[in-house]
């Protein structure tokens, strides 16, 4: 499935993110002057592409874009590399190395998702500084782009996606919520449970509940965590994840805790098991930011940039936030299936 129906059912979500001065859709001043030029690679591309574990659900879904851009770079004569981190322990300090490989490989550009800038912004601007285009994707957004040289940003807005989030809680009557961070410290889902808190400010409220990043992908570890801190605090009605693996653990933990049809569900990302819960009621929605256009549209991007010196005026390229709940679960559950939503 190539094409991704946006069906909302916040009136936020994607206006937000049409709308919303210095955070979204804004003219890259690099653009005119990139697209004069010669094309920058002056021979055949290798984009390297820095992402998630491999056996990470969500980043099978960016890489599956990324295979699927490459199909062109190959067909030209060039290469797309994917490299990510075996774990997420020491995940910032891990993605710097990683930049720092795909320069030293001879990279024509680098694809890469600002998680942690702190550790990560030195390795990028390295990269820019030597000459080489930085295309920023997944995490980060227009003014880290700016921050380390980057070109562009393609991916979602994570603060509008968790106010998006925030906002549909509280249009079903969530008073309080609980955003399970399994990986504290990381740009892109602190800026999630800001969102979150900030959407369901007017009528509630929400806590961040962070865990050791080693919890991450440990469903025993995260359900207990969740289900001791509904026990601790029987106000809370709502809980939101950062990912799909983290929601099937949230809700193993909301029945463990007794709180089936009172604690509603909500998560970042998606897959078949929770649109077929949203499908059945048994979870609110799904916060879409479609993975697979991030990888194919960076990859696309970086080629034509290297290739013919072509950049589009749009940075951010944003792919999301869509609300995703009962009313427009069939279409996401099609993308799902195919293995791209």
């Amino acid at each position: 499935m190539r094409r991704t129906i946006f069906t909302l059912a916040a009136s936020s979500t994607l206006l937000l993110a049409a709308c919303t001065s210095g955070s979204t859709s804004t003219e890259n001043p690099d653009a005119t002057a990139a697209a004069a030029a010669a094309a920058p690679a002056g021979g055949k591309a290798s984009i390297f592409v820095i992402g998630g574990k491999s056996d990470d659900p969500f980043w099978s879904k960016v890489k599956r874009g990324v295979d699927d851009a490459a199909k062109v770079v190959e067909a030209n004569g060039g290469k797309v590399t994917w490299l990510g981190p075996q774990n997420y322990d020491n995940l910032g300090p891990d993605a710097a190395k990683l930049i720092l490989t795909a320069k030293s490989q001879g990279a024509t550009a680098v694809i890469g998702a600002d998680w942690v800038p702190d550790a990560q912004d030195a390795a990028f601007k390295s990269v820019t500084s030597s000459g080489i285009p930085v295309f920023l994707y997944n995490s980060g957004g227009a003014d880290a782009a700016k921050a380390v040289g980057a070109l562009t940003y393609t991916g979602s807005d994570e603060l509008l996606a968790g106010k998006a989030g925030g906002e549909f809680f509280a249009q079903n009557g969530v008073k309080n919520v609980l955003c399970v961070n399994t990986l504290p410290g990381a740009a892109n889902t602190e800026a999630r449970c800001k969102g979150i808190a900030e959407g369901v400010a007017a009528s509630g409220k929400s806590t961040q509940l962070p865990l050791p990043s080693s919890n991450f992908g440990n469903p025993t570890a995260v359900t207990q965590a969740i289900k001791a801190a509904l026990l601790k605090d029987s106000a809370i009605d709502g809980v939101v994840t950062i990912s799909t693996q983290d929601a099937d653990s949230a809700a193993a933990a909301i029945e463990q805790a007794g709180g089936t049809g009172k604690v509603k569900l909500g998560t970042f990302d998606m897959d078949d098991t929770q649109l077929s819960r949203v499908k059945k009621g048994k979870q609110l929605f799904c916060i879409d930011q479609q993975p697979y256009m991030q990888g194919y549209l960076a990859v696309s991007q970086a080629f034509a940039y290297n290739a013919y010196g072509l950049l589009l005026p749009q940075s951010p390229l944003l792919t999301g936030p869509a609300i995703i709940n009962a009313s427009n679960v069939e279409a996401a559950l099609a993308g799902a299936k195919a293995g791209v939503r």
